[in-house]
C-alpha cells in the first residue's frame, strides 16, 4: 500500500509547498495558522483591490487587505465562528455593499481548515434574506446530495460486510485515497478527466490488494471476525499516517471547487451538488441493476446470503468476494472525489471524518443490505442537513445522525430494510 501512495503522492507538491491560484493578500494573520477565511471582493466583474477586512473571534483578532484581483485570505488560530467585516471606508469611491447585505457577518468552520464568504456590491442590487420554506428547500437537495454520496461508500461496506461479515474500519481511508489520487495527479499537469480515471482505479486496485494479501489469507486460517476488524482498524491507522507523511495535513482544493451557486427556482443550489447528485443516482442505479438482473450479482448475492451453501451450488466464492472488493474500493474513491467537492477540499483524515456517517447509513438501512444501505444513508444525509433548519450548530449536526441511528436499533434492531433474525 505504500508504494501505491508513494507512487501518486510524492510527485505531487506538499501541502506546504502547494500554494493558492489566487495571489495572497497581505495583512495580519495572512500565513500564521492552518485554518483560513477567504474570498473575493468584486463589483461588476471587476474585483476591489485596497479594502480591509477584519476578523475577530475565539480571542482572536485581525486584519487583510484585498489584493489587486478582490482576493482575500486570513488565518485563525482555531476552528469556530467569526465575525468577518469590511471596513466600508476604504471602498474605492462609488462602490457600496449592495442593499440588504450583512455586514458584519458570522461564518463558521465546518468539516474543513478553510471557509469562504462572498460580500455582494453594486447600486440597485438587492441581497435578500431566504425565507423558511426557501431554506427547507435548499437543506433538502443539499442532504439528498450528501445522502446520496454517502450511499456510494455505504453500498461498497454493505457489499464487503455482507459477503465477508467483516466490518472494516480501513474503508475511510479507501474514500481518501480517491481524493488525494486526483489532486496528486492535477497538481502536476495532469488532464483532470485522467486523474479521475485513476484516482478511481486505485480505489480498485487498493481493494484487490487488501483482499489478495490481507484478507484471503486470515480468511483461510480461520481468523474470527472481531480480529480481523482489529486488523482493519490498524490497517486505517497506518494508511492514514502514511498518506498525512506524503499529502501533508492542510486543507487542498480540487480543479474547479470554487463555483457560484445556481438558482432553480426557490432553491440556490451549487453546479457541483448537482452533479454529485447525478453522478451517485446513476452509479448507484447501474451497481441496483447488476444486482438483480446479471449472474455476477445473483451470484453475489448468493454468497451473501449462504457462502457455504453457494460453494456447493458451484460459485467461486473467493472470486465473487475479490470483485466485490474491487468494486467496494471503486466506489469508495468516488465518494471520496465528490466528498472533497461537497466539503470543499482534500485532507488526510476526511475518510475518518465521513466513516461514522457511513457506518450510520448502513447500520440504520440494515447491515449486509444494499438497498438497506443507500436508503439509510439517503435518511442520515437529509437528517443531517436539515437540523441546521432547526439551530443545530453546524458543528454539532453529525451527531443527530448518530442519536437517529441508536434510537432506531433500539426498536428495530435489524434496520430499515434488514431481515429479524432468531438468535440462539
Amino acid at each position: 500500500m505504500g508504494l501505491l501512495l508513494a507512487l501518486f503522492l510524492v510527485l505531487a507538491p506538499s501541502a506546504e509547498a502547494t500554494t493558492s491560484p489566487s495571489p495572497a493578500p497581505s495583512g495580519s494573520g495572512s500565513s500564521q495558522f492552518q485554518n483560513t477565511i477567504s474570498g473575493f471582493l468584486r463589483n461588476n466583474g471587476q474585483g476591489i483591490g485596497g479594502v480591509k477586512i477584519n476578523v475577530k473571534g475565539n480571542g482572536f483578532e485581525g486584519s487583510t487587505t484585498s489584493a489587486d484581483n478582490g482576493s482575500w485570505r486570513i488565518s485563525v488560530p482555531t476552528q469556530g465562528s467569526y465575525e468577518v467585516g469590511i471596513d466600508e471606508s476604504t471602498l474605492p469611491s462609488g462602490v457600496k455593499l449592495a442593499e440588504g447585505q450583512e455586514n458584519p457577518r458570522t461564518v463558521t468552520f465546518n468539516q474543513t481548515s478553510n471557509v469562504s464568504t462572498i460580500f455582494a456590491f453594486g447600486a440597485g442590487i438587492t441581497v435578500h434574506q431566504q425565507s423558511f420554506i426557501s431554506t427547507l428547500l435548499n437543506r433538502l437537495v443539499a442532504g439528498l446530495s450528501f445522502g446520496l454520496l454517502l450511499a456510494l461508500s455505504a453500498v461498497g461496506l454493505s457489499l464487503i460486510f455482507g459477503t465477508t461479515g467483516l466490518t472494516n474500519f480501513a474503508h475511510g481511508e479507501m474514500v481518501t485515497l480517491g481524493a488525494v489520487v486526483v489532486f496528486a495527479l492535477s497538481s502536476i499537469g495532469a488532464p483532470f478527466w485522467l486523474a479521475i480515471i485513476v484516482g478511481l482505479l486505485a480505489g480498485a486496485v487498493f481493494g484487490y490488494v487488501q483482499d489478495a494479501f490481507l484478507w484471503k489469507p486470515l480468511r483461510r486460517r480461520g481468523t474470527g471476525l472481531v480480529p480481523m476488524m482489529i486488523v482493519s482498524i490498524g490497517l486505517a491507522l497506518a494508511a492514514r499516517y502514511v498518506i498525512l507523511f506524503f499529502f501533508g495535513g492542510a486543507t487542498q482544493q480540487l480543479p474547479g471547487s470554487q463555483v457560484q451557486d445556481i438558482d432553480l427556482g426557490p432553491v440556490s443550489v451549487s453546479p457541483l451538488n448537482l452533479q454529485s447528485l447525478v453522478i451517485s443516482a446513476v452509479v448507484i442505479g447501474l451497481i441496483g441493476f447488476l444486482l438483480l438482473k446479471t449472474r455476477l450479482g445473483k451470484a453475489t448475492r448468493a454468497v451473501a446470503d449462504n457462502p457455504a451453501l453457494a460453494a456447493a451450488s458451484g460459485i467461486d466464492v473467493d472470486r465473487v468476494i475479490r470483485l466485490v472488493w474491487v468494486t467496494g474500493g471503486l466506489l469508495a474513491a468516488l465518494g471520496g472525489i465528490l466528498w472533497a467537492y461537497y466539503r470543499p477540499g482534500v485532507t488526510f483524515n476526511m475518510g475518518q471524518q465521513i466513516l461514522l456517517m457511513i457506518f450510520a447509513g448502513v447500520t440504520l438501512g440494515g447491515l449486509g443490505t444494499v438497498f438497506g444501505a443507500l436508503v439509510g444513508s439517503i435518511v442520515v444525509g437529509i437528517f443531517v442537513e436539515l437540523t441546521t433548519v432547526f439551530g443545530v450548530t453546524a458543528d454539532l449536526k453529525y451527531v443527530g445522525a448518530l442519536v437517529i441511528m441508536i434510537l432506531v436499533l433500539l426498536f428495530r434492531p435489524q434496520g430499515i430494510l434488514g431481515r429479524r433474525e432468531r438468535v440462539g
